[in-house]
């Protein structure tokens, strides 16, 4: 190698190193930002006695929420620009949280259980309009005068709008014995639920049901003969590379020793309620450098650039707006797609889905198919959706994301 060529090699070495060094503190400064930057979500109507436009940290807003431990993994440029997390995974407790603590994903996993069965629509081992009674094997949708009239299909259990329960009163077991997903399909001791029943006209109007969901899994895995989990593992998890998620609880070695526990409105740590076997509804545990890889994949196929997990086809049917919402449901104007809710159009197109599950946890995500923008954000607090509005709007303003 001549000395020219080594003099060259050097030069462009120092250029960039330089250029790295400029975007990690680009990078760092907008953390600090945005860690400094947060405005009261509704602001003058959480009885913070706030001064209108006055920022606040974190790490203060963490302590009027009394919220343990938030992570925060953030999208740029379609991919994981950086992750990072703040406080502890118990409260009182020597546990921080780093990246690798895992959280309660909520109803944040139904978009993981929309892209599973998307995939199987992608390779036509279901139609989406088609009755799910014609796949069903362990337990059928029960027929009465609304089925008569309209089938229940994916394409509605994906949308809120099979007419199915919620269950009101939610998800309940005999803690000695577990039950089978038919068993809670049924309503059948050891579940404490109500058996899943069509109440309103499939196709008519949106209501939100866990349920749905949780016939869907049963779909899933009666046409894969195999348990959902193992379907989500090998069609999401293995190929993204997803390595710290699981759609079962309790963690085992070495997960349990990340798990951020869930706490209450003061604060007060409690025990996780996850249900053993309906888990497509609210099950995955993980963390948000996880769910944004799941985002990244999304946004990819949106745009054409992989096939790893959907067709370009069925990504852009996914964020195609099903349906209106009501405006009030969220505070803001919002669509329906299947299985994620919607905002804006073209270029300025996000999908989301936030998701809470009691005693205290919530995860939102967020993404801009189109433009490879994004965030994920979990807590291990039971106001962790308040706080999540207020940083998304900070990364909003930060990364100048398109207005909602």
């Amino acid at each position: 190698m001549t000395l020219k060529r080594i003099v060259v090699m050097i030069i462009l070495g120092l250029v960039v190193s330089c250029q790295y060094r400029q975007s990690e503190g680009e990078r760092d400064l907008r953390i600090r930002n945005i860690e400094g930057g947060l405005l009261p979500f509704n602001q003058g109507s959480q009885g913070d006695g706030a001064e209108p436009g006055k920022t606040f940290t974190l790490a203060e807003r963490m302590a009027e929420y009394k919220i343990p431990g938030v992570s925060i993994a953030l999208i740029d440029d379609g991919r994981v620009a950086w992750a990072k997390g703040y406080g502890s995974r118990m409260a009182g407790q020597d546990a921080p949280v780093d990246t690798g603590a895992l959280f309660e994903a909520a109803s944040t996993t139904k978009m993981l259980t929309a892209a599973a069965a998307l995939r199987f629509v992608d390779q036509g081992r279901l139609d989406l309009d088609r009755d799910v009674n014609t796949y069903l094997r362990s337990w059928r949708v029960p027929d009465n005068a609304l089925t008569r009239e309209h089938a229940v299909t994916l394409r509605l259990l994906l949308t809120h709008r099979a007419g199915l329960n919620g269950p009101e009163g939610g998800f309940s077991w005999d803690d000695d014995t577990v039950p089978t997903l038919v068993q809670v399909l049924k309503g059948e001791p050891p579940a404490g639920n109500k058996p899943a029943v069509v109440q309103t006209a499939p196709g008519g109007d949106w209501r939100y049901s866990n349920f749905g969901y949780v016939v869907i899994q049963l779909l899933l895995e009666d046409v894969a003969g195999k348990p959902f989990p193992q379907i989500v593992h090998e069609t999401i998890f293995k190929p993204l590379a997803m390595e710290s998620s699981t759609l079962a609880y309790p963690l085992e070695p070495p997960l349990d020793a990340k798990e951020a526990l869930p706490h209450d409105a003061e604060g007060k740590t409690s025990a996780a309620v996850l249900h053993p076997t309906a888990v497509a509804q609210g099950g995955l545990i993980t963390t948000p450098s996880d769910l944004a890889r799941f985002a990244v994949e999304l946004m990819h196929a949106y745009q054409g650039k992989s096939s790893r997990l959907l067709s370009q086809a069925m990504a852009r049917l996914m964020f195609q707006k099903e349906m209106d919402l009501d405006p009030n449901l969220l505070g803001f104007p919002m669509g329906e797609g299947l299985g994620v809710f919607l905002q804006g159009t073209g270029r300025g197109l996000s999908f989301l889905h936030p998701g809470d599950n009691f005693p205290g946890a919530s995860c939102w995500l967020v993404g801009f198919p189109a433009l490879g923008k994004g965030a994920v954000i979990m807590t291990n607090g039971a106001k962790g959706n308040l706080l999540a509005m207020e940083l998304l709007s900070a990364i909003a303003r930060e990364y100048r994301w398109p207005e909602r």
